[in-house]
This record gives C-alpha cells, sequence and structure tokens, in this order.
C-alpha cells in the first residue's frame, strides 16, 4: 500500500510540474508550450525549431503565422526531383519590410529561422547601432545542388537541400551599403554593425560561418541549419 500511495503521489507531483510548466513559464523557456515566430531564441526555442525539420506541417504552420505578422512573405515551391531532391520547399520575397536582392527557395526550417534573425536581431541591430532602418538584404543564393566547395566525393553541401543562406551585404534607409567582403574589418560603424548581425545570427541558425572561418567565407555569411550553435 505504501508503494502505491507513494506511486500515486509522484503522478500527483508530475502533473502538478506539468500544470505549472504549462501556465507560467514564458513560451520561450516552456518545452510544452507551441513554438511562436516572436519567442526568442533560448535553448528551448533552439530546440523547438530543430524538431520543426522532422515536422513539416507543424513547420509551415509556424512559418504562415510568421506571414501574418509580416515577418516573411514566401510562396510553396514545387518539389524537386534528380540528385538533389527538396520536399515542401517555398521561395521567399522578403522579411515583412526588409526587401532582398533577389527571391531564394529555401526549406520551411530556413525560411522561418531567417525571419526569426531578421525581426528579432538585425533590423534591432542596425537601428541601435546606425539610427537607421534595415531595408534590404543582398544574398548570393540558397539552393544549389552540388558538394561542399564543389570537391568530387565530398558530402552533398546544405546548400543541396536549400537549408543554407548566403548573406553578402546590407542596405540601410540612410543610403548605407555594408558589404561582408569590403567592410568586415572596417573599424567604424559598419564593421561593429556587421560583427553585430553576425554574432547574432549564430542563435538562429545550426551553423553559422563568417570571413574569419576561411578563404572561401570572405564575401559572405553562410547561415545554415546542419548541427547546434557552431559559430565561425
Amino acid at each position: 500500500m505504501k508503494t502505491s500511495g507513494g506511486l500515486v503521489m509522484g503522478i500527483l507531483i508530475v502533473a502538478l510540474a506539468g500544470y505549472w510548466l504549462y501556465d507560467y513559464l514564458p513560451p520561450q523557456y516552456n518545452p510544452f508550450a507551441p513554438l511562436s515566430p516572436a519567442d526568442p531564441p533560448t535553448l528551448v526555442t533552439r530546440y523547438k525549431m530543430r524538431a520543426l525539420a522532422s515536422q513539416p506541417d507543424a513547420c509551415m504552420a509556424v512559418l504562415r503565422e510568421a506571414q501574418a505578422q509580416n515577418m516573411i512573405a514566401f510562396r510553396q515551391a514545387a518539389d524537386t526531383r534528380g540528385n538533389c531532391p527538396l520536399s515542401g520547399p517555398v521561395r521567399v520575397s522578403s522579411f515583412g519590410n526588409v526587401a532582398l536582392s533577389s527571391s531564394f527557395l529555401a526549406s520551411c526550417p530556413l525560411a522561418l529561422s531567417s525571419a526569426m534573425y531578421v525581426h528579432q536581431r538585425a533590423a534591432p541591430a542596425a537601428k541601435e547601432i546606425t539610427g537607421s532602418t534595415l531595408t534590404r538584404i543582398d544574398h548570393l543564393g540558397s539552393f544549389a545542388c552540388r558538394n561542399i566547395y564543389n570537391r568530387p566525393g565530398a558530402r552533398l553541401s546544405e546548400h543541396a537541400t536549400a537549408e543554407a543562406l548566403d548573406i553578402s551585404g546590407f542596405r540601410l534607409a540612410n543610403g548605407e551599403r555594408l558589404s561582408v567582403a569590403r567592410d568586415w574589418n572596417n573599424r567604424a560603424q559598419k564593421g561593429t554593425l556587421l560583427r553585430q548581425l553576425f554574432s547574432d545570427s549564430c542563435a538562429f541558425y545550426g551553423n553559422s560561418l563568417g570571413p574569419e572561418y576561411n578563404a572561401a567565407h570572405a564575401d559572405h555569411f553562410h547561415l545554415g541549419m546542419r548541427g547546434f550553435g557552431i559559430c565561425r
């Protein structure tokens, strides 16, 4: 009887703890609350984002929520076959009021992570450091059916699954243009902002690779979904 009573008490404690977690913890710290595109990138949020890679319908639901909040504009794209098949890709045309140099093809997790990064960190950082509004992101593309560094025999690049975006620069409402290739080592405001933008990206992607990673990334930020918190 004592054992049975202890088991009941244990179940009750667990149930009460679950109730408290669900009702009182902020969503970004609550593992039971559904992901919102407004959730800051805590460890809990990042695990939820990572889980969406295997939950396409759930990912699309959150992405549509982000679109309703004017965080992103996208349309669903056709699946592809061949050496680099894509299932459920989207074509991103803007991040709300932040334009793109061109639209790009993305997996749902990449599109969602990018929307969260732009609105939660990139746009606020630009305003805080320069006093001007982020208006456009320049990029070198996302989907490319190739191996890493185009090496024969190497594994497929994240670009082969539309799970990485290469950002080459940013533009502000005051007319300033920030180029990763030209301004990364700038000791003035442009360099400060670029380094902040790169650092901030690390909380939203599986890996963020920049000019200090290697020469191949000297002119862009590679923001990809593989890994967890790789920031170089």
